[in-house]
């Protein structure tokens, strides 16, 4: 443990302050999981120690994203840590009867999935470390003991897993299926971060590829057991029909959920299908390139709209009773409340294309630094954004959905180079972009949206913790764009002797957010909330995220907004 602690830099803290604040809230009922947490934080530490070390880069394997260090620990702890931030809030909910036994069980599931997932990896990449530096046998011995530490970990974890299993009132058959579902969590993680790393080079580090492979597995497990549990018997004789109560979705979750799989999915069908045409028309006469770019599109504007308009909500009728095209309903539901909703789209619409087109000409001709230009994207989504979520949160939640598809549909176009909007696409994102995006991939956009929607869609139907909702908004929209401006312009004193963090900065970002709660708090109350958090609590939280801004040199979009969810429901 020694050793480990000495080895400690700025961004570890910090994710050891994050863990220690969950580990204290944590109530007795949850034991088990606060001490696999506990495993995963040492042994993550211990792996980004060994894969950070100059003479044992992991780079050798995988080619990651350049000029930031692994981030592993940061990777693993903070999608299972936000699991038991959400099993200590039910617990809370369960206990004043506002929220079931079954959601309870059911996250309790998720929760060990997404640990088994980061303990898998963490294996995974320990082992790797030790075949790539066998050529001292000082290092190998040095790697000989973490392999074992990490194999002790994981044996550990798996003891405390069937524990909790086997513990309950499932039955033997029903506790060995669950537990087989958590390991089989793990090997598809494996393989998947394998093919992020590999598929896009130098696009992400591996503690962002593990967040992202994390987020698919866990998505693609939820939408997979809630499809099996409308299957008619299939949950008749097993004692899991507590976990098939507990699956809670509205029509706004399966929408978003059904088409965001769908167009994740969409690129593998569209390689496939062009394969298997462009093999088919290789012996015709196809001189004009022109002509080829045009069927191309032709075929990719075909699987498109069958798999939005057929495929998806096949599948969204499935598992639910719409009774009528998902579409449809999505019309019937905008229509709804006319003057709201639609007022609020074209306020939407003007203040997108008025931000956009300004800013896209001030990046073309100013020598304003991009990142900093970005923030004012951050301030628009405040702007846009919070007056939805008091008012209107069902459909933010679907416009937030809305846009996620719409990204994604851009981002494909742009990568697969779509005529005739392939190039447009693409010289268009590239105004925007900064040291973090690469040509093959752009993720700021992504990780912006998705920062301030994850905690909107995770509180869906939770009011103990009202500010909760808005912590993607506070620390990007806020809290990240105060800090950056404050340090650009007045930052003197740097956090650390690599970083160009500042203390000015850092303060500015933690203060403002502060000020943004005690303006929004009145506010919400006077809308029905009750705030049951304590002052204390919200400051150690805000501050807690505002340092992992500073230290971290990992995508912030991604990490701080499910750091500071955490932290909030505790």
């Amino acid at each position: 443990m020694a050793p480990l602690l000495l080895q400690l830099n700025g961004e570890r803290a910090v994710v050891l302050l994050y863990i220690c604040q969950i580990l204290f809230s944590t109530p007795l009922s949850l034991l088990s999981q606060a001490l696999s947490l506990s495993l995963l934080s040492l042994f993550a530490l211990s792996v980004e120690i060994s894969a950070d070390d100059p003479s044992n880069p992991l780079s050798q394997f995988f080619k990651t994203r350049p000029g930031v260090t692994s981030g592993i620990m940061l990777g693993a702890v903070t999608l299972p840590g936000l699991m038991i931030s959400r099993l200590i809030q039910v617990s809370r909910l369960v206990s004043l009867h506002e929220a079931g036994v079954e959601e309870l069980e059911y996250l309790n599931l998720q929760y060990w999935a997404a640990s088994a997932i980061c303990f898998a990896v963490l294996l995974f990449v320990c082992f790797i470390l030790r075949l790539h530096n066998n050529n001292a046998s000082s290092i190998r011995a040095l790697f000989n003991r973490d392999t074992k530490f990490g194999v002790a970990c994981m044996a550990l974890f798996i003891g405390i897993c069937c524990m909790s299993f086997f513990g309950k009132s499932y039955g033997g058959l029903s506790a060995t299926l669950m537990f087989l579902w958590v390991l089989c969590h793990g090997l598809v993680a494996i393989y998947l971060i394998q093919n992020i790393l590999r598929t896009f080079p130098a696009c992400v580090s591996v503690g962002e590829g593990l967040l992202v492979t994390a987020g698919f597995v866990i998505y693609f497990g939820d939408m997979l057991f809630y499809t099996t549990s409308k299957i008619p018997g299939y949950w008749a004789s097993s004692k899991l029909v507590v976990l098939e109560n507990g699956i809670k979705r509205d029509e706004i979750r399966i929408i978003i959920q059904g088409m965001t799989l769908g167009l994740l999915l969409f690129p593998v069908l569209y390689r496939y299908v062009i394969k298997i045409w462009q093999c088919s028309a290789s012996s015709s006469s196809s001189r004009d390139m022109l002509n080829h770019e045009i069927r191309r599109s032709f075929v990719f504007c075909a699987l498109l709209a069958f798999m939005l308009a057929v495929a998806v909500p096949s599948w969204m009728q499935f598992v639910h009773d719409f009774h009528m095209h998902p579409l449809l309903w999505v019309f019937n539901f905008v229509f709804s409340e006319p003057l709201k909703r639609l007022s609020l789209c074209v306020y939407w619409v003007a203040v997108i294309y008025v931000s956009v087109i300004r800013f896209y000409n001030i990046s073309k001709n100013s020598t304003i630094e991009r990142i900093l230009l970005r923030k004012y994207y951050h301030l628009m989504a405040v702007s846009i954004f919070v007056p939805a979520l008091i008012f209107q949160p069902k459909f933010l939640d679907l416009a937030f959905g809305a846009a996620l598809a719409v990204f994604l549909m851009l981002e494909i176009i742009r990568v697969w180079r779509i005529w005739p909007l392939g190039n447009l696409v693409h010289h268009f994102m590239n105004a925007f972009t900064d040291h973090r995006d690469s040509d093959l991939l752009i993720v700021s956009h992504f990780s912006l949206l998705l920062g301030c929607a994850l905690p909107i869609w995770l509180s869906a139907g939770v009011t103990d913790r009202p500010l909760a909702p808005f912590a993607g908004i506070l620390s990007l929209g806020i809290g990240d764009t105060m800090a950056s401006m404050v340090g650009h312009k007045y930052g003197i004193i740097r956090l650390s002797k690599t970083g160009k963090k500042t203390i000015e900065g850092t303060a500015a970002g933690i203060t403002s957010v502060l000020a943004a709660c005690s303006v929004l708090l009145p506010l919400l109350a006077s809308t029905g909330y009750i705030f049951t958090m304590h002052w204390f609590s919200l400051i150690l939280a805000v501050t807690t995220s505002g340092l992992l801004e500073a230290y971290t040199a990992q995508l912030d979009n991604a990490f701080i907004p499910l750091v500071f969810y955490s932290l909030l429901c505790l």
